[in-house]
């Protein structure tokens, strides 16, 4: 393997992403679509469609624009009969309710146009009944010659009723897994990931990678994938640590839900949702964290990877499989914001679950799955502005997004850390208090004495005094970033 391939795209380490489930997030009058809709404002139902398309988004990049998002991540958009598309029927076709390859290419076209990326949902575990070699055996059963794609044990299938004879994602019959020993099934596999990077896309988000438990065909996508396109993200939805994956021959990176299970730890305290908890991807209920736990922790995860890899992480704090942060710390704005401060201000690329933004609640499956209300008297306009506010410093600030990552005090609910490259410093502080606390800090190695710090987020001025910040009050729950 080429030394390109060990390396993973600067882009990412400059990526403010938005994830979008697309059946949720915007609908247009311009694509045509059969009837049968749930109200967009209706609660979620497990197998409601919303009916959201890629021409709605296509329609709201403005917003996304105007937001500091540069990079979106997209649930499945490939043709599928489930709202969230994780049942594939063909990989080449985008799912017609949402606008079909045509709606696509211009929704890729105008994110581009934007420098928006674009990274699409890679299900390449399992299929659905629907998938056409699928049918084929159960149309044809033992005479079909697809039958070697899949793992099937006897016949009839019992694809609809009764226990499945063909091995199925956690046991649901309308997931049957591929058989990846098949060199028909990799190198078909192989070709969906290089085709739609030649139409475009700008990487692959991988669903549930470690159940196709084989390593070098890992490798061997790396290498389609990078050939294809050596700029292109891979990111696998890898809920535990992931070293395993990121030795420089399989991923760039993970959805960082370790980095999830800790923000929540720390930034929800007393206020998180322990029920709602138990739903995060299979995790364990978090322990609350104090500020020296967390400094610890958040170290640790930049230190289990190589630099390359930690600086290209994707940071959620929520997504479509686990209640939405806003929830999880009992609907308590101030903390959801905070740890978008720190995310935002963390190494790797921080996502916006659609949303977030605005202050959208949800629980458990369907709940974390609402409709976006576009109707602007429904947000939360001050919590959009502020995370706005921090998304544009990000990229107004190249210290937050490629510096080192220095805790410097920790101790209680007071977290201190600085962000430092060859030109800046920043000096980030975070009091998750419930009262106001005060604290001294030695800078001088960093900042020269007589330095006069902004914070970036309020009019709060200091002034560097004998290589120190001192006494700064930061009142309860609150955070300053000082540049």
């Amino acid at each position: 393997m080429s030394a390109e391939l060990n390396l993973t795209p600067d882009w990412v380490k400059n990526a403010v992403f938005y994830q979008i489930f697309p059946d949720r997030f915007a609908w247009s009058s311009r694509v045509e679509k059969p009837g049968n809709f749930e109200t967009w404002d209706s609660a979620p139902t497990i197998h409601g469609f919303k009916g959201g398309d890629l021409l709605g988004v296509a329609e709201k990049l403005d917003y996304l624009e105007d937001l500091g998002v540069n990079a979106i991540y997209f649930n499945p958009i490939f043709q599928s009969a489930s709202n969230h598309r994780y049942h594939t029927h063909d990989y080449f076709l985008v799912d017609p309710l949402l606008g079909g390859n045509k709606a696509f290419k211009e929704m890729l076209d105008e994110a581009h146009k934007r420098g928006i990326r674009v990274v699409l949902d890679g299900v390449f575990n399992h299929s659905s009944r629907g998938f056409f070699q699928f049918n084929h055996i159960l149309e044809l059963g033992p005479k079909s010659p697809y039958l070697d794609w899949f793992f099937v044990h006897g016949f009839p299938l019992n694809a609809y009723e009764g226990a499945p004879k063909y091995d199925c994602w956690w046991s649901l019959p309308g997931l049957p897994k591929f058989n990846m020993n098949n060199p028909q099934v990799r190198k078909y596999i192989f070709n969906i990931a290089r085709y739609w990077l030649e139409e475009g896309i700008d990487g692959w988000r991988l669903d549930v990678p470690f159940e196709i438990d084989d390593d070098d065909f890992w490798r061997e996508f790396r290498e389609v994938v990078k050939t294809a396109n050596p700029e292109a993200y891979i990111v696998g939805e890898i809920p535990t640590e992931g070293q395993r994956w990121m030795k420089g021959d399989m991923f760039d990176a993970v959805m960082n839900y370790q980095l999830t299970h800790a923000c929540l730890a720390f930034f929800g305290g007393s206020r998180m949702d322990s029920g709602l908890a138990q739903g995060m991807m299979g995790l364990d209920v978090p322990e609350p964290m104090d500020a020296q736990m967390f400094a610890k922790r958040t170290q640790e995860l930049l230190d289990i990877y190589p630099r390359e890899f930690s600086y290209a992480q994707l940071n959620l704090l929520d997504s479509h499989d686990m209640p939405r942060f806003l929830s999880l710390v009992s609907e308590d704005t101030q903390r959801l914001y905070l740890a978008y401060l720190f995310v935002m201000t963390y190494p790797g690329a921080p996502c916006i679950y659609y949303g977030d933004e605005i202050g959208l609640t949800g629980g458990v499956d369907p709940m974390c799955r609402k409709a976006f209300p576009w109707d602007q008297n429904l947000w939360n306009l001050n919590l959009r502005d502020k995370i706005r506010e921090l998304a544009l410093l990000r990229h107004a600030m190249p210290v937050l997004r490629t510096g080192e990552y220095l805790p410097l005090l920790s101790q209680g609910s007071l977290l201190v850390y600085a962000r430092k490259d060859a030109e800046d410093v920043v000096i980030v502080a975070i009091n998750m208090d419930n009262s106001a606390q005060t604290f001294s800090i030695c800078v001088d190695s960093m900042i020269p004495e007589g330095a006069l710090l902004q914070d970036q987020i309020s009019d709060k001025q200091v002034v560097v005094e004998a290589g120190e910040i001192r006494d700064l009050t930061l009142p309860r729950m609150s955070a300053v970033i000082l540049a």
